[in-house]
């Protein structure tokens, strides 16, 4: 659990859209998209201290770039306002953040495992 807490911050880093008649939610942004590197530092609780994960983004959609087996969802808005959510069977985390050029911030919450902290993401391709 310690382990999936901190890399669900990836939970980098991204806001679904909510399902509404009006306005239309903003369209995904392409502007970064590529390869990135998430840093998630836990702040509270006891999940492990921090960790980097890679990330890609497909279009505006957050991708998990590595070879464990989270589910990564979530989206880049175009202003760069972003939201992630991260499974490892039934336990999560999301995270929420802003993107801007090269690098990203957020903060990111485990309520199933009482972690939570912040996130710094780096393009890198």
């Amino acid at each position: 659990m310690n382990r999936f807490a901190s890399a669900a911050i990836l939970s980098v880093v991204f806001v679904t859209a909510a399902h509404s008649q009006v306005p239309a939610p903003p369209a995904l942004s392409r502007d970064f998209d590529g390869k990135w590197s998430v840093l998630i530092v836990t702040d509270q609780g006891t999940c492990d201290r921090a960790y980097r994960y890679p990330l890609i983004i497909e279009g505006g959609n957050v991708l998990y770039g590595g070879k464990k087996n989270f589910t990564v969802s979530g989206e880049v808005k175009k202003g760069g306002a972003v939201v992630v959510s991260v499974m490892l069977g039934a336990q999560g985390a999301q995270g929420t953040g802003r993107m801007q050029g090269k690098y990203g911030v957020g903060t990111w919450a485990a309520p199933s495992g009482g972690c939570s902290g912040r996130w710094k993401a780096e393009k890198r391709g």
